[in-house]
């Protein structure tokens, strides 16, 4: 038993909760975690109530785990009051360290999700447009009612973040890496340089296990539409396979299963834009004979052939992207 335990906090935004299990996978491991450190705010696992988290005082807790996008008031307010209290922030998942796929709503609007969710879907009656408060209001039980914010945010966009562990959710012998950084920060007080990822430095290809020959393809295949060769590279199939813009460190796990890389790592510290990245490496094996004499609807079915080019290049990452959202015309 470590004589002095650290103070652990796990807070949270817009989130399926992956990220709690995929800490409960830790399996015996978590036994080691409890050893060093209290856990003083995990509200998915025990019955932690937010008022309980105000009463710390400026840096009272040690470490902190956030996952999940920022998408309300609420998940903002926890967010700034993990950063204000805690020593050491991380960014714990994909959703929080770029966005995630809650940040795909950036393409709308409140109003718009609102109008899709609350009136215009075949199942819903709702003849006076009765929607969520939008604005902070008090009820009669005394309690702030969350506003959703108009976008989705990655934690650095709204408060400062010491480290990052990516992954939908982070692969267990990701987070068994916290653990020595923990004891070492007990027992010395050291830790990571500020920024680090907790993760491979190098592509998703690196580690790939799939025999790479660099030949070019004719056409994108949706992986439903072949039975992939299991020991060749699933994008020189014309598979589309998001591991040459994708950081590595989770062991190629979909890839090991036949299944394209979808991207949840992340792009690498090299890389500005991950779905950037991805179109270009698909522009430079993609072979495409006489194509300057391509017309307009040529280029329009090559383009078809990539069924949802937002959700496939920017599923994790539009939220800090160079592009990160719609921009409505006010006229």
């Amino acid at each position: 038993m470590v004589e002095n335990k650290i103070k652990l906090a796990i807070g949270l935004g817009s989130t399926c909760a992956g990220c709690d299990i995929a800490i409960l996978d830790l399996k015996e491991k978590i036994f080691d975690l409890v050893a060093l450190a209290d856990i003083v705010f995990w509200p998915t696992a025990m019955d932690f109530k937010l008022s309980e988290l105000e009463k710390f005082n400026e840096n009272e807790i040690d470490i902190s785990l956030y996952h999940g996008t920022v998408r309300t008031s609420e998940h903002e307010h926890i967010a700034h009051l993990l950063r204000e209290r805690s020593k050491v922030m991380i960014a714990f998942g994909s959703c929080s360290c770029f966005g995630g796929i809650p940040g795909l709503c950036n393409v709308t609007d409140r109003e718009g999700i609102f109008n899709t969710v609350y009136k215009e879907t075949p199942s819903t009656v709702n003849p006076e447009f009765v929607t969520p408060k939008t604005e902070t209001v008090v009820n009669k039980h005394n309690l702030t009612l969350p506003e959703l914010h108009n976008d989705g945010k990655a934690l650095n966009q709204v408060i400062d973040v010491d480290y990052y562990l990516p992954g939908c959710p982070p692969p267990v012998e990701l987070i068994e890496k916290l653990l020595p950084i923990i004891k070492e920060f007990i027992d010395t007080g050291n830790l990571p340089p500020k920024g680090t990822v907790i993760a491979s430095e190098k592509t998703l290809c690196d580690e790939c296990p799939l025999e790479k020959k660099g030949k070019m393809i004719s056409k994108i295949i949706r992986p439903h539409e072949i039975i992939p060769d299991p020991t060749r590279c699933l994008l020189e199939q014309g598979i589309l396979c998001m591991g040459p813009a994708t950081r590595g460190g989770c062991g190629a796990m979909c890839i090991n299963a036949l299944m394209p890389c979808r991207g949840c790592m992340g792009p690498t510290s090299e890389v500005k834009d991950q779905g950037a990245k991805m179109i270009g490496a698909i522009a430079s094996i993609l072979g495409v004979e006489n194509e300057k004499d391509f017309s307009d609807e040529d280029v329009e079915k090559l383009m078809d052939q990539i069924k949802d080019p937002l959700g496939t290049f920017y599923r994790f990452t539009l939220p800090v992207a160079l592009v990160n959202k719609r921009i409505k015309e006010r006229r």
